[in-house]
C-alpha cells in the first residue's frame, strides 16, 4: 500500500487545514503559501494523481471542481469582470506540480500578470 499524499492526509483530518468548502466530492482550503490575497486549493476526495491521469469516469468530478471554484470565487466577491480570478491546474514536474493529487488553484484578489511563470 502506498503512502498517503499530503492532500489525502488533509481529507482524512490528519493534518489541519483552513477549510472553506466541503461536499461529498471535494474539499477546498486556503493555500499555506498564497500567491495572492485569495489562494484556495480545491481537491477531489477521490485520489487522482494529476489531470494527465484522469479517466473518462472522472469527468463529473472534474466539472464539479471547476463549478466549485466558480462558486467560491463568487462568495469571495471575485466574479465580476472588474475583479476576476485565475484557475490553475499544474501537471507534472515541468508544470509545477508539487503534490501528486489533482488540485485546482483558485487565485484572486489582485491583478494577475501574464504570462504567469
Amino acid at each position: 500500500m502506498s503512502e498517503k499524499t499530503l492532500f489525502e492526509r488533509i481529507i482524512d483530518r490528519e493534518i489541519p487545514a483552513d477549510i472553506v468548502h466541503e461536499d461529498e466530492i471535494c474539499l477546498a482550503f486556503k493555500d499555506i503559501a498564497p500567491q495572492a490575497p485569495f489562494h484556495i486549493l480545491i481537491i477531489p476526495k477521490k485520489p487522482i494523481p494529476r489531470l494527465g491521469e484522469a479517466g473518462n469516469e472522472d469527468q463529473s468530478a472534474l466539472g464539479h471542481l471547476l463549478l466549485t471554484a466558480r462558486s467560491i470565487a463568487s462568495d469571495l466577491g471575485l466574479s465580476d469582470k472588474e475583479k476576476g480570478f485565475r484557475i490553475v491546474i499544474n501537471n507534472g514536474n515541468d508544470g509545477g506540480e508539487t503534490v501528486p493529487h489533482l488540485h485546482v488553484h483558485l487565485i484572486g484578489g489582485r491583478a494577475l500578470n501574464w504570462p504567469p511563470g
